[in-house]
């Protein structure tokens, strides 16, 4: 499995734990929208889509069968999320 794009769209609300959103593009012809990237006191990680059950409780809809793909796309999408955030500050007029 190659992850052939990631996209991330930057959430600019500074009160909101919601830092961005991306999508990924599994082998030209998969893709998987609304991972969410979160910050959570010192360190941001990556959630995977999922629905609100009637319990209040979230469930992924879609997600990595192993820790080694976790690990594969979540290193990918923040590394995008590094490079989106260091072009919003270079060009902060193109948000």
């Amino acid at each position: 499995m190659n992850i052939t794009d990631v996209r991330v769209r930057l959430i600019n609300n500074d009160e909101s734990k919601l830092k961005a959103v991306a999508t990924i593009t599994i082998d030209d012809c998969f893709a998987v929208h609304d991972i969410k990237i979160i910050q959570s006191d010192d360190i941001c990680f990556v959630a995977m889509p999922s629905k609100k059950l009637p319990s209040g409780e979230f469930k992924d809809i879609a997600h990595p069968l192993n820790s080694e793909t976790r690990e594969m796309i979540g290193n990918l999408i923040l590394e995008e999320y590094r490079k989106a955030l260091e072009g919003a500050t270079e060009n902060p007029d193109e948000q």
